[in-house]
């Protein structure tokens, strides 16, 4: 098999989004595999079941690996997996800009390790490789964070923003794109920090991997307050937790997220993160369900 080159991925990226520009909303779900499996086998098979033709990767599943720090060799292997059973990558999670960062105090004392310095010290090198692997996967959206949560991560946002847009040129010649997530233990949590961060940020290479639950935590409302506050042309990639969708106190009204998303021209995939603590394959399989019956009722 002959290597795959930058042209190819350029090729393959292009007509990705050629064909999601008239793909249903159904054809736009996404799950991460670990989430739904405990094996790389088994997450296909959910996918199939299913009838999805995306799957977002962040740690194998059934492991302690991340897909990212993956051998060449490996991602390969598992792009050519996917491709044989008709699935694609919808976005790469990595846990780049995840530690702490020097020169802040962090919110709690666990989080400021000491291993992080040499972490962020290594943060082109780990960037070059999570790009590598998102060459080899035939994706072109990677996450990314904005290091642990301090007392006043306001006042730590311009930093962030600074080492966002460096990290963005090395990005930008390998045209993939940052997603920042907003998680509740980062200096983004809310879609009012995630707004104020992307006001900050030069480059066009970053944008916003949205999960309306982690803001939560912060007392926000994600829906409809917090998504008014985002720039919408930024949002590259939408997560789901398990618990907004099943039943319960927690549930948010994915099909009216859907149909505004749609209105305000979003073209991403939305990734399913079951994230519950307990029967997680169970409650993947539920939440499924539910968002099957949700999209036939639209």
């Amino acid at each position: 098999m002959r290597a795959w080159t930058r042209r190819d991925f350029l090729l393959t990226i292009a007509a990705v989004r050629a064909a999601d520009a008239g793909s249903s909303l159904w054809e736009r779900l996404s799950v991460i595999t670990d989430e739904v499996a405990t094996s790389p086998a088994e997450a296909i098979s959910f996918a199939r079941q299913y009838g999805l033709r995306w799957v977002e990767l962040r740690g194998v599943p059934g492991s302690n690996r991340m897909y990212y720090a993956l051998p060449l060799e490996e991602l390969q292997q598992t792009a050519r997996e996917l491709e044989d059973h008709g699935l694609r990558v919808s976005f790469l999670n990595t846990d780049l800009l995840k530690g702490w960062l020097p020169g802040t105090t962090a919110l709690r004392p666990e989080w400021q390790r000491p291993a992080d310095e040499q972490r962020f010290a290594r943060r082109f090198d780990d960037l070059e490789r999570a790009l590598e692997a998102a060459h080899a996967l035939r994706v072109d959206k990677i996450r990314v964070f904005t290091f642990r949560r301090t007392a006043e991560p306001e006042a730590v946002l311009p930093r962030v923003a600074e080492i966002l847009d460096e990290l963005a040129e090395q990005a930008a010649k390998a045209r993939v794109r940052l997603l920042v997530e907003n998680e509740g233990s980062c200096n983004v949590a809310t879609c009012r920090e995630l707004a104020r961060l992307m006001s900050l940020v030069r480059s066009p290479w970053i944008g916003i991997n949205w999960d309306p639950f982690n803001g939560r935590a912060y007392g926000e409302r994600p829906w409809p307050d917090g998504y008014a506050l985002l720039p919408k042309n930024r949002i590259g990639n939408v997560q789901m937790k398990g618990r907004s969708i099943l039943p319960g106190p927690e549930q948010l009204d994915w099909p009216a997220i859907f149909r505004r998303l749609l209105q305000d021209g979003y073209t991403g995939c939305f990734g399913l993160e079951t994230h519950t603590r307990e029967d997680r394959i169970g409650n993947s399989h539920r939440s499924m369900q539910i968002l099957q019956a949700w999209i036939r009722e639209s």
